[in-house]
């Protein structure tokens, strides 16, 4: 009995979490994003969504994939594949936009280009119920990993990029730097970007504990030229820094 009234609970402060995340992210979308974008069918959130977040997930890798892992999540693994879902993502990691009526043959088109494609379920837990974990790979054997959702409208948000937390929707122009935390380095790249005149819209820093590995996102309203990735780049204390062009087109 005891048993049964921690699942009753647990199930509904699931719902709970889920509800109030639903009206946070309908008070963002207007009408135009609930239209959704120009595409191939036959829904907005499982195939225009789907594609910007295969998109995402290899401009995170920032080379040609040879691999990619995709794990389905909820309405997802669920309906996903009837909706073309799976099909859409694919699309999406080939470099497809959302109104390519090639979609359809992503499968043909990644093993003619010798892409290796995987398709599996999982349980993301609290999280929206069309997300997906997408694991890409590049010729080297470099890995990167993302977890994103398609919120409605061909809208995406990613939430996790490797082991950091994130909110990226694919709207802007963003540098991405790793680093190990140190006192500073927020201000470094922002003077780099005032200095060339790059307006921050959104900034967000994640790090894995205090000194540790840190990732520190920055969405701009421009464009950012190469010197100034390269300048970042050359900060003694970054890792590695790179850039994701928007995937909202």
């Amino acid at each position: 009995m005891f048993l049964k009234r921690r699942r009753f609970n647990g199930y509904w402060i699931r719902r709970f979490v889920l509800s109030v995340y639903w009206r946070k992210v309908k008070k963002l979308l207007g009408v135009f994003d609930i239209v959704g974008p120009v595409m191939i069918g036959p829904s907005s959130s499982h195939t225009a969504g789907a594609v910007r977040l295969g998109r995402m997930a290899v401009a995170v890798l920032n080379a040609p994939p040879v691999e990619a892992e995709i794990y389905l999540h909820g309405s997802f693994a669920q309906t996903g594949r009837g909706h073309g879902t799976d099909l859409a993502l694919v699309a999406g990691i080939l470099g497809m936009k959302t109104d390519d009526e090639h979609i359809v043959h992503a499968m043909e088109i990644a093993a003619q280009r010798g892409v290796k494609i995987s398709i599996g379920t999982t349980d993301l837990g609290i999280a929206h119920p069309n997300s997906v974990k997408i694991v890409v790979k590049d010729k080297t054997g470099r890995e990167r990993t993302i977890i994103g959702s398609s919120v409605g409208g061909g809208n995406i948000l990613v939430t996790q990029i490797n082991n950091f937390k994130v909110k990226l929707t694919g709207e802007y122009y963003t540098v991405c730097a790793i680093y190990k935390d140190q006192l500073g380095m927020i201000a470094k790249v922002s003077q780099l970007l005032a200095d060339n005149k790059i307006n921050i819209a959104q900034m967000k820093v994640s790090r894995e504990g205090k000194g540790g590995q840190t990732l520190m996102v920055v969405e701009t309203d421009m464009p950012i030229p190469p010197d100034v990735v390269t300048a970042i780049r050359n900060l003694e204390e970054i890792e590695q820094a790179f850039i994701l062009k928007p995937v909202k087109d």
